[in-house]
C-alpha cells in the first residue's frame, strides 16, 4: 500500500462540504427519478467503514439514505436461505440502502471464525453473483465497496479503541479473536474477491489508513457510480409571520437545562 501524507482538517472540510452538495443533488435526482441504489461496505474491523458511512448520510434526509446493520441471525433466519434475510433490506424507487457489513459476512467473519462450514462458504461464493446479477436486473444500482487498512494502521485504531474511553463499546472479543486471524481473514479476501469480483458488480478497494482522504475518495467515487442531474429547485422566500392578536408569553415556570457552557 502506497504511503501518503495525511490530510490537513480545513481541506478535508472544504472538499467534504462540497462533496456534501453533490450528495444532497443526488438525493434529490434519485427521489425525483424513482432510482434505487444499494451500497455495500466491507473490510476488516477498524477499516473506517462506519466513519465513511457518517460521511456519506450525515448532511442527508435519512429516509431516502437508509443505513442496514443487522445483528446476528436468528434461529429462524438461520434456517432459511442464507441470503433471504437481507433482501427486504433492499431499496424501492427513490431511495438508497447502506449495508454496514452485508451477505458478505459469509465469505469473512462467518467463514474465518467458523460460523459456517465451508461447504456453506463455496456454496455462497458460487451463487452470490447470480444473486447479485437478479438484484442489478431489478433494476438497482449495486456498488461494493472494500476498505483496505493496513496491519500497522488497523493495530493503532484498536489499541486507541482499548485506551479512548468514547470508543471502549467499538471493542468486542471478537474484534480481538479477527484482529489475531488477519491471514486467515487475508485468505479469504482473495479467494471473495477472486469468485465475486464480476464485471457486472465489481469490488472498489478503497484505502483506508487516511481516514478523511478514504471518506472523500469513496463519496467521489460513488456519486460517479450514479448518473445523477441537478433537479431543478423552486425559489423559496420566508413568508412573513404571521401577527401576535394580543398573544404574550406566558409566566411560566419552565425547566430549563442549566447553562454550564
Amino acid at each position: 500500500m502506497k504511503s501518503v501524507s495525511r490530510l490537513g482538517q480545513k481541506d478535508y472540510f472544504d472538499e467534504l462540504r462540497r462533496l456534501h452538495v453533490e450528495l444532497v443533488k443526488m438525493q434529490q435526482w434519485i427521489v425525483q427519478s424513482g432510482a434505487k441504489v444499494c451500497i455495500l461496505f466491507e473490510g476488516r474491523d477498524g477499516a473506517g467503514k462506519g466513519g465513511t458511512i457518517k460521511a456519506i448520510t450525515e448532511r442527508v434526509n435519512p429516509r431516502v439514505f437508509r443505513v442496514i446493520a443487522l445483528p446476528a441471525p436468528t434461529e429462524r433466519e438461520k434456517s432459511q436461505m442464507y441470503v433471504q434475510r437481507y433482501l427486504p433490506h433492499l431499496p424501492a424507487a427513490g431511495e438508497v440502502v447502506i449495508f454496514d457489513r452485508s451477505w458478505y459476512n459469509r465469505a469473512g467473519v462467518e467463514r474465518v471464525m467458523g460460523f459456517c462450514s465451508e461447504q456453506q462458504a463455496q456454496e455462497f461464493l458460487m451463487a452470490v453473483p447470480l444473486v447479485e446479477r437478479a438484484i442489478i436486473h431489478s433494476g438497482i444500482v449495486l456498488v461494493k465497496y472494500w476498505l483496505e487498512v493496513s496491519p500497522d494502521e488497523q493495530t493503532r485504531r484498536l489499541e486507541d479503541r482499548i485506551h479512548d474511553e468514547r470508543k471502549i463499546w467499538k471493542l468486542s472479543p471478537m474484534d480481538l479473536e479477527s484482529y489475531r486471524r488477519w491471514y486467515d481473514y487475508s485468505r479469504a479476501r482473495d479467494e471473495m474477491f477472486a469468485k465475486t469480483d464480476t464485471d457486472f458488480a465489481p469490488w472498489f478497494v478503497v484505502r483506508s489508513d487516511d481516514k478523511k482522504r478514504a471518506r472523500l475518495n469513496a463519496i467521489s467515487h460513488l456519486l460517479s457510480m450514479v448518473p445523477y442531474e441537478t433537479v431543478p429547485r423552486v425559489k423559496v422566500k420566508l413568508p412573513d409571520r404571521q401577527k401576535a392578536h394580543r398573544y404574550e408569553e406566558p409566566d411560566y415556570p419552565y425547566k430549563f437545562v442549566p447553562d454550564l457552557y
